[in-house]
């Protein structure tokens, strides 16, 4: 569907040229919803606006459903664009123009007789929940509202392609929650291809289904949403994870000394990461029982990603070596992941 190989872009500056994008490939499916994170600086935007050729890139090709939009005419290029339709963080609307108007708009420059725009429009304000808005000015709206009058514009074409730059960074997170919810039931809906552009790792994690994360113009890690989540590579998404996931012990184990060796009256701690299906079976309550081991839990917590269960425990556990290996083979054989912290000793926990 989207085809980016080997994107550079350089700009120039009076200290010398700056590398935006360094050698950038990537892929995504039709009906996909992906997303692409950054920090600030990081080259997101550009990346996005390569894409629909806002930005040309120094190098490489970009494809688009199996076009070379790097090698077309600006008049093949304004029909292309046609396909994409693009929001942004500021919502860009005509604030002169109605709600009803702005919609238009795209319709209006490529000549579309009125009563096909009436209709079209129309059944655009139904599909972002704003039907009785059409005659109202954008600064009559709320952030969320306006959000919703960019998407009902970028999708006045019928185009199969949707770029948010940063679309939901300027709402609170309510009103975010609702606008990735839209998006969502649109990307179903109309089978749009949809690419995110976004430096919350909230936002990936509530509608993307991979996940492309971009440090200083390069791609620093790639994959399927969940498999990034739960195994992080780079130290910057392991970064973006930790806002949402936190990989502090809890408070009581903070201070204290934790060993790589059993001593005596010692326990192990371990983090558990559960997905899916187990992350609702009484898994620590069958190892106990099967093994000869306690487990006591400390921490606990329990999310979704993309609609999968995602959950995550600390545990210390104590036993024989034997015992505790057998009881771990067992953890992962049950598909969870486990990452063992050290030993601390079984006083160290004020809960005891």
């Amino acid at each position: 569907m989207i085809d980016l190989s080997h994107i550079e872009k350089t700009y120039d500056s009076s200290a010398g040229p700056v590398h935006a994008l360094k050698d950038i490939s990537l892929h995504i499916d039709k009906g996909e919803i992906f997303g692409i994170i950054g920090l600030s600086g990081a080259g997101k935007s550009t990346l996005v606006r390569c894409i629909n050729l806002l930005e040309r890139p120094t190098k490489g090709k970009v494809s688009v459903n199996g076009k070379d939009m790097t090698a077309m005419s600006e008049s093949q290029l304004r029909e292309a664009r046609k396909n994409i339709g693009m929001i942004f963080q500021h919502f860009n609307l005509l604030s002169t123009a109605t709600v009803f108007d702005n919609i238009a708009f795209p319709l209006q420059l490529s000549n579309t007789p009125k009563d096909k725009i009436k209709a079209r429009v129309t059944e655009l304000l139904e599909l972002v929940g704003l039907a009785d808005k059409a005659e109202q000015f954008p600064s009559q709206l709320s952030g969320g509202q306006k959000q919703r009058v960019g998407i009902a514009r970028a999708l006045a074409s019928n185009p199969d392609i949707l770029l948010c730059d940063e679309a939901t960074s300027a709402l609170d997170p309510q009103t975010t929650k609702s606008i990735l919810e839209l998006i969502k039931d649109i990307n179903q809906k109309l089978k749009l291809t949809v690419v995110v552009i976004t430096h919350e790792m909230q936002v990936i994690k509530e509608i993307c289904d991979k996940v492309a994360v971009i440090d200083n113009g390069i791609i620093a890690e790639q994959g399927d949403v969940l498999d990034v989540f739960i195994n992080p590579k780079q130290p910057i998404t392991k970064e973006f994870i930790s806002v949402l996931l936190s990989n502090d012990l809890p408070v009581d184990f903070r201070d204290i000394d934790i060993s790589s060796e059993p001593f005596e009256d010692s326990i192990l701690l371990m983090r558990l990461t559960f997905i899916g299906e187990t992350a609702n079976d009484p898994i620590i309550s069958n190892l106990v029982k099967k093994y000869n081991v306690d487990a006591d839990l400390f921490f606990g917590s329990l999310d979704d990603i993309k609609g999968s269960p995602f959950g995550r425990l600390i545990i210390g556990m104590n036993g024989s070596q034997a015992d505790i290996h057998s009881a771990i083979d067992y953890l992962k054989e049950q598909k969870v992941k486990v990452e063992v912290i050290g030993y601390v000793s079984r006083h160290a926990s004020s809960h005891h």
